[in-house]
């Protein structure tokens, strides 16, 4: 069970495959992402399962970088990444289905605290609150900013 979940959605008015192809080009995420400021491939030359890159973005006013890996794809449907940084585990999942207005796009996030210590998990529970803010507003930057970028591409 997750400790902390979000899901968050948005219509887009581009075609599936245009949003697909946005959210798999791993290589021009820091161009439409303005939280990412950088992208740095770990392994795979494409964008598939076992596809690692080094995320850098700004949260809180600060630059912080996790490493993130593809863990599951269901081409042209959904693809899950994997994380785990600080005691954390996390796993976001980016689903794309048509919608009237082109696309549904929408973004889970789950993080998972993996340590047994009383102190950590309490000292979690206790920020979790700006945590959970800080990353909302993230997911829906980085939502409106994939539909930007299909929408001027469309």
């Amino acid at each position: 069970m997750a400790d902390m979940e979000l899901t968050l959605s948005r219509e887009i008015a581009a075609a599936p495959e245009r949003v697909w192809a946005i959210i798999t080009d791993l290589d021009g995420t820091a161009a439409v992402l303005s939280g990412v400021t950088r992208i740095e491939r770990l392994a795979g030359p494409a964008y598939g399962v076992g596809t690692r890159w080094r995320e850098t973005r700004t949260m809180l006013g600060r630059e912080a970088s996790e490493e993130m890996e593809v863990v599951g794809i269901d081409e042209g449907r959904s693809t899950t990444i994997a994380a785990d940084a600080h005691g954390v585990a996390y796993r976001s999942v980016l689903r794309v289905e048509p919608a009237a207005a082109g696309t549904l796009l929408t973004m889970s996030f789950a993080g998972t605290l993996q340590s047994t210590s009383w102190l950590q998990r309490a000292a979690a529970r206790l920020t979790s609150g700006l945590g959970l803010a800080a990353t909302r507003k993230a997911m829906q930057q980085d939502l409106d900013d994939i539909a930007a970028s299909a929408e001027r591409a469309a």
